[in-house]
Order: structure tokens, then sequence, then C-alpha cells
């Protein structure tokens, strides 16, 4: 007879923390509260996730955590001084967002009319998260740019994508113009991932096309 899983609700490691998403991602249907709820109840420990903070001076980065048994990606990422990502949609899955260190500010965006060319985009709203405050969003909310608002201070997240996707859409602020762009990992279960076959390094957010 098969005991069922309940999930940890107040995960003391990340390592307990992995094992309750694991639980939670593993019905047809999730709950994204109780996913809201125990990203929140982890207290954010340097020893936990460190050895997965890679940062890179040029951009911010994404490292693989844990691959979700296909159903989620989980990753740290880290942000140097006054880094910054493009405004971008989430391919329709769920975005979930952890501060574990530093402050993240999350500029929120609407998605452009498609019915007009070169216009800018319309901001809706902007929030600063501090360390252990978990912000959500999916495409239904509308758009957003995530950055280091400090230019001392370097910052990490821990975010959630389910299900994980490879690629979204990027926008220009000033002229709604969209490009597609393909999401990297800077490196995968702490290990540095390889240069890819053009040369350019695998790291964040980065334009396929104009």
């Amino acid at each position: 007879m098969e005991v069922e899983q309940t999930f940890n609700a107040k995960p003391q490691t990340l390592q307990e923390l992995i094992e309750s998403l694991h639980i939670l991602f593993a019905e047809d249907k999730v709950n994204v509260d109780n996913v809201q709820m125990v990203m929140e109840n982890y207290t954010s420990n340097e020893d936990d996730w460190s050895k997965f903070a890679e940062f890179d001076h040029h951009r911010y980065t994404r490292n693989l955590v844990d691959e979700g048994n296909g159903r989620f990606n989980l990753m740290v990422l880290c942000w140097g001084e006054s880094q910054g990502s493009s405004i971008h949609s989430h391919s329709d899955s769920h975005c979930f967002m952890k501060i574990l260190d530093g402050t993240l500010r999350e500029s929120m965006y609407a998605w452009p009319d498609k019915t007009k060319k070169k216009v800018a985009m319309t901001k809706l709203a902007t929030n600063d998260y501090d360390r252990d405050q978990v912000a959500y969003i999916n495409d239904s909310k509308g758009l957003h740019r995530v950055e280091n608002p400090s230019h001392s201070d370097f910052a990490c997240s821990l975010h959630l994508y389910s299900p994980p996707f490879e690629t979204c859409k990027c926008f220009d602020e000033k002229t709604s113009r969209t490009s597609v762009s393909r999401c990297t990992f800077w490196s995968k279960f702490g290990q540095r991932t390889p240069f890819t076959v053009n040369g350019s390094s695998s790291s964040c957010i980065e334009p396929e096309n104009n």
C-alpha cells in the first residue's frame, strides 16, 4: 500500500524545499498558493545556495539547480551591481522569484498593442523585493523587467519556472519592438556550462534576432 507523500510546508534547507516542490509538482494540477507558501517559508541560507551562485562581470547569470522531473526548472540568478534583464514574457509559464540576498526591482509592463507600431511600452508598476520575499508573475499579469538597483551590492534570487521554457519574447521599452530570445544557463548543478557552438558563452537571456 502506497503512502501518500505530503509536502513540507516549512522547509529548513534548500534541499527540503526542492523535495517539497517535487511533491507539489507531482500532480497534474498545481496549487500556486502552496508553491508560493513553501518558497516564502524557506529562509535563505548562503550555505545552501552559494555553490550555485556564479557571477559574471558583464551580465546577470542563470544557474540551474534542479530540473524538477521535467515539470519545473529551479535556478539561482546572480545579479552584479546595476545588472538587469530586458522586458520579457514567460512563454505561458508560472514564474516565482524569491530574493536570496540583496534587493531586486521589478518593473511591470502591459502587453503592447499589436495594432500600433513603434510606441513606448506602458509601465504598470514598480516593486522592490528584499531578502526572503517572493514575487509571482505569469503572462496574464503582463510583462516585467528585473534589475539590481544597487550600484555597490550584488543580489541573488531563486526562480522557479513551470513548465520550463527555452525561449521567450523580449521587448524594446521605447518602441515595443519584439525579439525572440534564448534562455541559457551559465552553470548547471554547480558546474560551469561549456561555450556554445558559435563561441558565445551560455549565460542569461540572449536575443536570437532583432
